[in-house]
């Protein structure tokens, strides 16, 4: 079954060549044997784009050579990924012909294909199955990988509702999975590729906006770098700096999540300095030299080369002020941690000494996604085990230490509980309060990459629901969900056993319609929270069966406790901590960017007015940065901080009859929220126009805007950025 045509006798050239580049060993002979199987196998089928099916397989088999070569059964499993599936050869042939590791990476990568045509309520299991099979063989994975890849290549040739659908996939499972397995070439083409799909239009923009700027960005780059090659070569380095701007979604993303037109968009450019060295010093000393050249910008620093990521990436990562006073990001790496860092687990092995041995980190990282499925409680619903999933992929980490010196990788924003969790369950359960650094913290303080961790512990302790509003860890929530729905099933049984012998003794006698009616009387929701709050003693059995509803005077209560807060509402403020400390030093808040506890904020120090308080993403605040970064210092919001804060909402929409009292109702109605000043300007059918009022804290003022957002004939409801 030899190659005969010359556009395929080329095309397999193409692929030894590339192979015989990247990989180590080739088995020449079984490639050819797999590509000329493909070829036969496929000889009748044609893809959506009018090609012979066979050029799909062939281009999967040489994104696997280019992006992640691996060993030569990856690029032999690619060419033969779908044959299984999709023609009539079996497993029987596969098997005799190449062998039991081929077959069962084919077979993954089928079982994996046939996964994702579930129905929407079996979603959330499927994506387990997923990993699970995932795990046994990395390289099944790795073939998926370059599948989808060629598959969201050719997406323009399929229907638009199947393109969302793949788009929406990719985006979601398979650009995550990338980047755990560290691949950050295939990651961005991914999303980037999503993007043009999901929304054509803002991809279409961009790509408009940035092309149109591409003279400018590279004159930009080259008046950035040439300092630095200048000093670079002064040092006698041997490197390679590459200029380049951030991919597409990236660059969506931020403008999404800051709230910014692409103009204002500075942190656009990216330097990459490659160094030609085994000597991780070399790039400390590069570091060295960037940071005398240009400003680093505080709280932009990461160090991934002493610890590096689970995926193995690492790489220093620094944000400058370069010309101009635009924000520019440099990334320092050595010439192999690049090679890790855009092909991942394939250059991972290539650079062991001993290509037998077993591979800790990979293997860590297999356990890692094991953790999270295992640990997932059999009463998780379906669909919140795939949000759990998402979440565990997204999140970054931090590095933190036992007492002993362990290291101990969590999600960002882990406290102490999700850290004792991570030990062993029965720490967790009984942990009542913690050292970090030998200080005692509550058990909600936010852990920091660097912390060293110590536990304290009690055999009276036991979890409470307010463990589960922040800690992080799925492990964490799991156990201290299953601990409280034990412990809340016996107060239920409890409160059964006091209602009935009640009952009894007074011998009357309710259908369970009337215990709800009764629960719903006493404001709960349901007869579970009723049976609840008589074990507690929050009910008294014999004014519940005697009791009247009150409710026109509750809700006169209610309006009077109202004018009562509003008369008192105060905007004192005291307690910010600086450097985590509460000194007593002066300092105000900045009018420019109004910030509220939730905002990150940090402290510039200024003449007469102590230090003043801005968020960290207020554009003043990187003027002033870019002067003198001296002047910045840490503060943070105080964890027990009740004060109130003015907060503006700008609102618009259509006019007409009650609408202010619609508007005002929405606000006082949360939380008993006071309105400081409404400034409204109609014109013709329309209004716009300011309210200003009182919150405690970010989450107070999105919920009113959210309330806000649902008064009937309001357009657009946003804070407000007074200047």
């Amino acid at each position: 079954m030899a190659v005969s045509n010359p556009k395929y006798q080329k095309m397999l050239e193409n692929l030894l060549k590339v192979c015989k580049k990247n990989l180590t060993k080739v088995d020449e002979a079984l490639i050819t044997k797999a590509f000329e199987v493909s070829l036969e196998a496929h000889k009748n089928d044609v893809r959506a784009s009018g090609e012979p099916y066979f050029t799909h397989p062939y281009e999967v088999a040489m994104i696997v050579a280019e992006e992640f070569p691996l060993d030569d059964i990856t690029i032999i499993s690619a060419l033969l990924h779908d044959v299984i599936e999709d023609t009539d050869y079996g497993y029987d042939f596969i098997n005799r012909e190449f062998g039991k590791e081929i077959v069962e990476i084919v077979d993954g990568v089928t079982k994996i294909s046939g996964i994702f045509r579930g129905h929407e309520i079996t979603k959330a299991e499927n994506y387990r199955k997923l990993l699970l099979s995932m795990v046994k063989d990395v390289r099944v994975i790795l073939v998926k990988f370059a599948d989808r890849l060629h598959n969201m290549r050719t997406l323009e040739f399929v229907n638009p509702d199947k393109q969302r659908r793949i788009a929406q996939e990719t985006l979601e499972i398979y650009a995550p999975f990338a980047h755990r397995f560290g691949l950050g070439k295939v990651k961005w083409e991914l999303e980037d590729l999503s993007f043009k799909y999901l929304n054509r239009e803002a991809y279409e923009e961009l790509a408009r906006k940035l092309k149109a700027k591409r003279n400018e960005r590279e004159s930009y780059i080259k008046k950035f770098s040439d300092p630095i090659k200048k000093k670079l070569d002064e040092e006698n380095l041997k490197y390679e700096l590459n200029g380049r701007v951030k991919h597409l979604y990236s660059i969506y993303r931020k403008m999404v999540r800051r709230n910014k037109p692409f103009e204002e968009i500075y942190d656009l450019f990216a330097i990459r300095i490659i160094l030609d060295t085994e000597n991780k010093n070399e790039c400390y000393t590069t570091l060295g030299i960037v940071n005398q050249i240009y400003l680093p910008v505080p709280d932009r620093f990461k160090d991934y080369i002493s610890i590096p990521k689970t995926n193995n990436y690492q790489s220093i990562h620094t944000t400058v002020v370069g010309p101009e006073g635009k924000l520019v990001e440099v990334q320092i790496r050595t010439r192999q941690m690049h090679e890790i860092a855009e092909k991942g687990v394939a250059a991972h092995w290539k650079y062991k000494e001993d290509k037998t041995a077993t591979d800790n980190d990979l293997e860590n990282w297999v356990n890692w996604i094991r953790d999270i499925f295992e640990n997932a409680s059999k009463e998780d619903q379906k669909k919140e085990l795939l949000e759990n999933f998402k979440l565990n992929l997204y999140q970054d980490e931090i590095y933190v230490f036992t007492p002993k010196g362990d290291l101990k990788r969590l999600p960002v924003g882990s406290s102490p509980v999700d850290f004792a969790f991570e030990i062993h369950s029965k720490v967790g359960f009984h942990c009542i309060g913690a050292k970090i650094d030998g200080k005692i913290v509550p058990l909600d303080t936010e852990l920091h990459s660097g912390d060293q961790v110590e536990i304290i512990s009690s055999k009276n302790q036991h979890p409470n629901k307010n463990w589960i509003k922040f800690v992080k860890t799925q492990k964490a929530k799991n156990e201290i969900r299953k601990w409280l729905n034990k412990e809340e099933q016996s107060i239920v049984d409890n409160g059964i056993e006091i209602w009935e012998k009640k009952l009894k003794k007074m011998k009357l006698s309710f259908t369970p319609d009337d215990v709800l009616q009764i629960a719903h009387a006493n404001k709960l929701d349901n007869t579970r929270q009723f049976y609840k709050a008589i074990a507690q003693n929050l009910l008294n059995i014999d004014q519940v069966l005697t009791a009247n509803t009150q409710k026109d005077e509750k809700e006169f209560e209610k309006d009077a406790e109202f004018k009562k807060f509003a008369n008192v509402a105060r905007t004192d403020i005291g307690g910010i901590l600086v450097d985590g400390k509460n000194s007593g030093i002066l300092y105000t808040f900045a009018k420019c960017c109004n910030p509220i506890p939730g905002d990150p904020i940090i402290g510039y120090i200024t003449v007469g007015e102590g230090i003043k308080i801005h968020r960290k993403s207020c554009s003043n605040l990187i003027s002033l940065t870019a002067n003198d970064a001296s002047k910045l210092v840490n503060v943070q919001w105080p964890k027990a901080e009740r004060s109130l804060f003015v907060a503006g909402i700008s609102i618009s929409g259509k006019d007409r009859p009650g609408i202010i009292n619609d508007i005002s109702h929405s606000i006082v109605t949360y939380q008993n929220t006071n309105i400081k000043s409404i400034n409204i300007n109609t014109s013709e059918s329309t209004f716009e126009g300011s309210i200003a009022i009182y919150v405690t804290n970010l989450d107070h003022l999105n919920r009113i805007i959210e309330r806000l957002k649902k008064v009937q004939g309001i357009y657009n409801a946003e804070r407000f950025e007074s200047s």
